[in-house]
């Protein structure tokens, strides 16, 4: 009986003996943990400033990359690049830098394209390096063609602000030097992830044409630089390219305001007619408008043109653009341009051109009309 009353408790010292074993692994774990936490792993992090460049074939770009020491790491840094475009040479200014524990270096990379550089956008890495420890950071370069003589783009607004799943709108407008051919846009870079360009129309034989950007309601938020490239070839058959750069802002805590409008009547050659856009405001104050834009998103032929083939695009029409006083502050609520006093010669028009080719496509045609704008609360 006694041997059978001290079998019990050897069993307990053993497993009292087992706990306090994994209590103290399990107290040597939390204490490596801490001291993890608080030894944190030597690293690099590195920066760029401006985060994306644009340039003709032929010129450079310049980057300012800023390192920093994290985690104690102190040595010698090494700088290299990938993916700047063929015929591009890459050159830090200083090759290296010294970093103590906590402390922050800068470099110059310039960034020199040749006159065969491909144009398009491109994503640079930048890479600072000792031994194991590495950083690195993504710019962006956008070379472009050569600017020609022969005629120059302007696009307005400069910026427009919307949230994300709206589409924002831009006027282009031509000046040409004796170049009488068409011209084709398109953006070369800088839209964000989710977004479409359209140009109305395209190719351009006139001075103007219309671009909208629709974003999704998945596109991020933030600022973006749109590069806009016109193309056209002159009597020799050689291209020729001129430029023009917008900003696009994405705020998911904009409320979207609406805009709507219709053509009053019917159209036809040479005749035009006023817009007198209605504004519906969401929020509950007023809103002050820094841009109202139009553009034509398509036609609807009647069913008798479609039946004979016959043509009609958005290139039978014109759009003018508002062109009356801002900031136009619109309420609360509902508002139209007559509403808000806004003369009916300062209110957008829509024309149809007098062709000397054959409209007939265009009797009874039905135009699908896009609205952007942009404003901020009072």
């Amino acid at each position: 009986m006694h041997e059978q009353d001290g079998q019990p408790r050897r069993r307990t010292r053993t497993g009292i003996k087992a706990a306090l074993i994994a209590l103290l692994l399990l107290l040597a774990s939390a204490g490596a943990l801490i001291a993890a936490a608080n030894n944190p792993k030597p690293g690099i992090t590195v920066q760029v400033s401006p985060a994306s460049q644009s340039v003709q074939q032929g010129q450079s770009a310049a980057y300012t990359v800023t390192l920093t020491s994290t985690g104690g790491f102190s040595g010698a840094v090494s700088l290299a690049t990938a993916g700047l475009p063929a015929g591009t040479a890459g050159a830090f200014t200083p090759s290296s830098v010294t970093l103590n524990s906590g402390s922050t270096a800068t470099a110059t990379l310039n960034a020199t394209t040749s006159a065969t550089t491909p144009a398009g956008t491109n994503t640079v890495t930048i890479t600072g390096t000792s031994g194991k420890v590495s950083g690195s950071v993504a710019a962006s370069l956008t070379v472009n063609y050569k600017m020609t003589t022969a005629f120059s783009v302007a696009a307005t607004p400069d910026s427009v602000t919307v949230p994300p799943g709206a589409t924002a709108v831009y006027t282009l407008q031509l000046t040409r030097n004796n170049f009488p051919n068409s011209v084709s846009f398109s953006v070369l870079g800088g839209l964000p992830a989710g977004a479409t360009a359209t140009f109305s129309p395209n190719p351009v034989t006139g001075n103007s044409s219309t671009l909208q950007v629709a974003t999704t309601a998945a596109s991020p938020s933030g600022n973006f630089n749109l590069y806009l490239v016109g193309t056209g070839k002159d009597s020799a058959g050689k291209s020729q390219y001129a430029y023009a750069n917008v900003q696009l802002v994405l705020d998911s805590t904009i409320k979207q305001f609406a805009l709507s409008g219709n053509v009053p009547g019917t159209l036809s050659p040479g005749s035009s007619a006023g817009l007198d856009l209605q504004i519906s405001n969401p929020n509950n104050k007023s809103l002050s408008l820094t841009n109202l834009s139009v553009a034509i998103a398509g036609v609807t032929r009647s069913a008798d043109a479609v039946a004979k083939n016959l043509a009609c695009t958005a290139a039978d029409f014109t759009l003018t653009q508002y062109s009356g006083p801002y900031p136009l502050v619109a309420p609360a609520g509902s508002s139209s341009l007559s509403g808000l006093l806004v003369a009916q010669s300062a209110w957008p028009r829509v024309g149809m051109l007098d062709s000397s080719r054959n409209q007939d496509g265009c009797k009874g045609a039905t135009l699908q009309l896009t609205y952007s704008g942009s404003g901020q609360g009072n």
